[in-house]
């Protein structure tokens, strides 16, 4: 299982290192890219996850068991981390004395976390399929939690907020968007080929040995596509607490329920394994959407997730052993 750490570590510095030097060979107009970088890293995130992704996901979901009522429990588990790191963000914002936007950063970062590229790759190298397909049970409706819930909670901090639209119309936006749509549909389409019985194609566990390490590779490179370094020493305290959330706190309550939920005891603890790791993921590079367009603190924000994503280094090994005593 070391072999499948050094590769999991591997393919996300690769990624995240391949993106950065396209940009910053394009900066330099060293190279010359066919479209914009912006409009490259949404190809490449569109590529992923309306290709890559949902033909995946729909193979590990039709081997998956079901036979345990207490998995239903995931989903509302994943919507919970998502809470309990955001408010765990608010509450250090105030204990820090920030100021309104830089507390808005501070809980998307405590909040949002990079459950689809980074989780997905590393459950599935730890655990294979099985615990692949748990992924998307744990992060079923943290998408439309993040635009529902989250965005509007950043806003409320930014100093240009504005009273426009009303909730039908935005869970009316949010639900007609092209990505939750899509991962509706092939969600759907897995759980009922679980439950119908047909045996999956022996040939879907090579496709899916294929197409889940490139969709997280593509994720990454676009990732790393807009990665940058300026100014993360200006906020040295703030990447400390927010690493001290995501990677502490976060895992703690949430692992701790799903233990009590009797997780440890459904295939061989399979799920608590998996609740571990998806609880223990750097901020999400969607995070930074809502502090750039609310206009909050996106230097913050960025340091913090530049450095809790570069602190997998320590963490993933970290969780590799813990994982081992379950």
């Amino acid at each position: 299982m070391f072999k499948t750490l050094i590769f999991s570590l591997s393919i996300i510095f690769f990624g995240l290192i391949a993106g950065y030097i396209i940009q910053q060979l394009a900066r330099r107009r060293i190279i010359r890219l066919p479209i914009s970088m912006e409009n490259l890293r949404k190809l490449l995130q569109k590529i992923a996850l309306l290709f890559f992704l949902p033909i995946s996901t729909i193979g590990t979901l039709w081997i998956v068991k079901m036979d345990n009522i207490k998995i239903v429990a995931l989903p509302f588990l994943g919507i919970f981390a998502l809470f309990a790191g955001g408010i765990l963000g608010l509450v250090v914002a105030k204990l820090l004395k920030l100021n309104r936007k830089d507390t808005g950063s501070m809980f998307t970062c405590g909040s949002f976390a990079n459950i689809a590229s980074i989780g997905g790759l590393v459950c599935y190298l730890f655990f294979g399929e099985e615990g692949f397909a748990l992924v998307s049970f744990y992060a079923l409706f943290v998408q439309i939690t993040y635009y529902v819930v989250g965005f509007p909670i950043a806003k409320s901090f930014s100093s240009d907020m504005t009273t426009n639209g009303n909730l039908v119309s935005h869970l009316k936006k949010v639900f007609l968007d092209i990505f939750v749509v899509v991962a509706l549909i092939y969600i759907t389409i897995g759980i009922l080929f679980n439950l119908s019985g047909i045996v999956r194609p022996v040939f879907y566990q090579t496709i899916n040995a294929v197409f889940i390490p490139v969709q997280t590779m593509l994720l990454l490179v676009s990732i790393g596509l807009a990665m940058k370094f300026g100014r993360v020493r200006d906020f040295a305290r703030e990447c400390v607490a927010v690493s001290f959330i995501k990677f502490t706190l976060v895992p703690l309550i949430v692992s701790t329920i799903a233990f009590l939920l009797g997780y440890g005891k459904i295939e061989g603890g399979l799920p608590l394994k998996v609740v571990i790791v998806l609880s223990s993921m750097p901020v999400a590079f969607t995070s930074l959407i809502p502090v750039s367009i609310y206009n909050l603190n996106l230097d913050m924000a960025n340091s913090c997730w530049l450095v809790t994503t570069l602190s997998l280094i320590i963490v993933l090994p970290l969780l590799y052993y813990i994982i081992s005593l379950v």
